[in-house]
């Protein structure tokens, strides 16, 4: 029998300590979730990709390479690629949801692939939501938001930027000395003039290139409208 004054133990220590640390954790979230899109984009990379923190070596973080004879790059290497491929298809998601695109629908104006170097950025111009104003390298009001938000992810990460342009065949002009491979040489510099505009940095763009009618998409005719695109490679430096 217990006598009065006497000790129970303390368990319920432990208890209050795991309350407290959930209150606080719920207190983080409330408050990243009411910070502005440019936080909450990098405060989301940073827990999907620690390795690349930015703070400096001198902070006290110990160099990762170090030489350990071999032993475990490979496991190191794998859990880096993995962290890199989450990271990539939330920029994925991200860039998605600025355009405010429907991804389970059949034809979107914007294709995001995540390769092993980067992302692969597909951008149609089609008759129904025009990327360029008909048979000119003039960007629309939709082409110009698009280049907008692109030029807005690839300024907050390490890019190497390539911008191709295609066409699709039959393409006449009214003038004989325009064809298909002035229209996409044109349009592929018009997207890079408009993503320095917004905010790429120049020494980021490694080659701007238009293909003509060269290049079209596998599975589809040579003449589908599908083939007047723009496709921009963002390859992780």
């Amino acid at each position: 029998m217990a006598k009065k004054g006497e000790h129970h133990g303390g368990a319920w220590k432990v208890a209050y300590a795991d309350f407290i640390t959930a209150l606080m954790a719920l207190f983080m979230v409330l408050w990243i979730s009411s910070q502005d899109e440019e936080i909450l984009l990098a405060t989301s990379g940073y827990f999907q990709n620690p390795f690349n923190s930015p703070m400096d070596q001198s902070m006290g973080v110990m160099s990762n390479s170090i030489d350990r004879g071999g032993v475990g790059k490979r496991d190191d290497e794998e859990v880096n690629n993995l962290i890199d491929l989450s990271f990539l298809h939330s920029l994925a998601r991200e860039f998605y949801r600025l355009l405010d695109i429907d991804v389970s629908e059949d034809e979107n104006p914007t294709k995001i692939t995540v390769t092993s170097e980067g992302l692969m950025i597909t951008v149609y111009n089609r008759s129904n939501q025009p990327l360029f104003v008909q048979d000119t390298d003039e960007l629309t009001q939709w082409g110009g938001f698009v280049m907008q938000n692109i030029a807005w992810i690839v300024d907050r990460h390490d890019f190497g930027v390539s911008i191709e342009a295609h066409s699709a065949s039959g393409f006449e002009s009214i003038r004989e000395d325009y064809g298909p491979w002035e229209l996409t040489a044109g349009r592929a510099n018009a997207v890079r003039r408009h993503l320095v505009h917004y905010a790429l940095a120049e020494d980021k763009v490694e080659r701007v290139i238009g293909f003509a009618d060269t290049h079209p998409l596998e599975n589809e005719p040579a003449d589908s409208e599908s083939n007047h695109r723009i496709e921009i490679n963002l390859a992780v430096r």
